[in-house]
């Protein structure tokens, strides 16, 4: 049995910073490209978000996903419009064809139709 790949741990805070240099953000977009290439994942730093944040987060995700699939079902992407927004079951995305087998939720800040991010995406 070969061992198990390392996680790649990418600093993404030249990404995040005024003063960051084109070939420092080529870098990290460099480091994150190669992560997902070779191992498909890969864990970040740098990112800025306090540890007590992260901590509630955590507390929250799994407080939702103990929840029954009626509850959860409250919140489906079927519900969410337009938008790519709620939670999907077990099953319900697709790779390649083939169901996925997780289930999770999709967060996004919602902005009207003539919001500048949406306009320049259009």
């Amino acid at each position: 049995m070969s061992p198990a790949p390392h996680l790649p741990v990418v600093d993404i805070s030249a990404m995040l910073g005024d003063h960051t240099s084109t070939s420092e953000v080529a870098r990290t977009a460099e480091s994150i490209d190669a992560a997902c290439r070779d191992i498909g994942f890969f864990a970040i730093t740098g990112h800025g978000v306090r540890h007590d944040l992260q901590d509630r987060l955590e507390a929250a995700s799994h407080s939702f996903f103990r929840r029954p699939e009626s509850a959860k079902a409250e919140l489906s992407m079927a519900n969410a419009g337009a938008a790519w927004r709620g939670w999907f079951p077990v099953g319900g995305e697709l790779t390649s064809g083939l169901p996925d087998c997780k289930e999770g939720i999709y967060f996004g800040e919602e902005h009207p139709i003539d919001h500048p991010r949406v306009l320049s995406a259009t």
